[in-house]
């Protein structure tokens, strides 16, 4: 798979990808960002920001803020009601679309080079 085709499609599943994790708990940028570039989703921590501010003007998340023992008041992240709406939404379509992804490229078999045919 070309760099391009992978930036694609980790650019597509980011933004559920965050409202998963909030779905779980609210979390500070540095939390988030590391789950995500620990998983390949993002290069790094300025990349989150941004995606942060697109899901906070659309009502998806939500932020507050809160004395830390180790440091600076951070700034925490939670999902909204409508987060909640849109991640679900995903779920459901998801599935199904992954599952006929994967039936029409085949699964990979290491045994056989499919670059030639």
């Amino acid at each position: 798979m070309s760099e391009d085709v992978g930036a694609q499609l980790r650019k597509g599943v980011v933004e559920p990808c965050i409202l998963g994790l909030l779905a779980r708990e609210p979390m500070y940028g540095w939390q988030l960002s590391e789950q995500l570039v620990g998983h390949g989703m993002i290069a790094s921590i300025g990349t989150l920001y941004p995606i942060l501010g697109r899901l906070r003007a659309q009502g998806l998340v939500s932020s507050f803020d809160e004395a830390s023992p180790a440091g600076p008041v951070r700034k925490f992240y939670e999902l909204t009601d409508a987060g909640r709406g849109r991640l679900a939404a995903f779920r459901q379509q998801w599935a199904p679309f992954s599952a006929t992804v994967l039936q029409l490229v085949g699964p990979l078999d290491p045994r056989k080079d499919d670059s030639h045919d």
